[in-house]
């Protein structure tokens, strides 16, 4: 990561998706904007997605991050999801650093109605992110804590 807070990673485009992305190619909106938007890509002018249902939507990019222990994540648009419903299905996607082809997103309609998105349309936000990589070790017990083996709502009601 360079001291600036960039870090580098390669971009290539997929099915003329480069056209979508310009001018600026993909990029945070604004300067201190956390994650560049990815947006729509698919033949079709529009595609529907109906209530409580799901559509796997292109988005024309792939990347390579340049830097060890980083990887893209792939989050909901805020209003999206707020004014529409429209959201990343798992959550949260996660596009590992050793995956080389195109970024698609499972996009999910938690609205009562069905939801059109337009080719072109800013779909989902790309975040890169640093992880750690686990070195699982199995133990005979794990050590107590206070909570212990409490699930949910184990700490409170609300």
């Amino acid at each position: 990561m360079n001291t600036n807070g960039t870090v580098s990673v390669d971009l290539i485009y997929f099915h003329n998706a480069k056209e979508l992305y310009a001018p600026s190619g993909l990029t945070p909106a604004t300067q201190q904007a956390v994650g560049a938007d990815l947006r729509a890509c698919f033949a079709e002018e529009s595609i529907s997605i109906p209530a409580g249902e799901r559509r796997n939507v292109p988005t024309g990019v792939g990347i390579e991050p340049r830097v060890p222990g980083i990887a893209g994540f792939v989050y909901s648009r805020s209003g999206l999801g707020a004014k529409v419903g429209l959201t990343v299905a798992q959550g949260v996607g996660i596009i590992d650093p050793d995956y080389r082809g195109e970024i698609t997103i499972y996009m999910l309609n938690t609205s009562t109605s069905t939801q059109t998105i337009t080719r072109g349309e800013r779909i989902a936000q790309l975040v890169m992110q640093p992880y750690l990589t686990p070195a699982f070790q199995e133990v005979e017990a794990l050590r107590p804590t206070e909570r212990g083996h409490g699930g949910y709502g184990h700490t409170g009601d609300k």
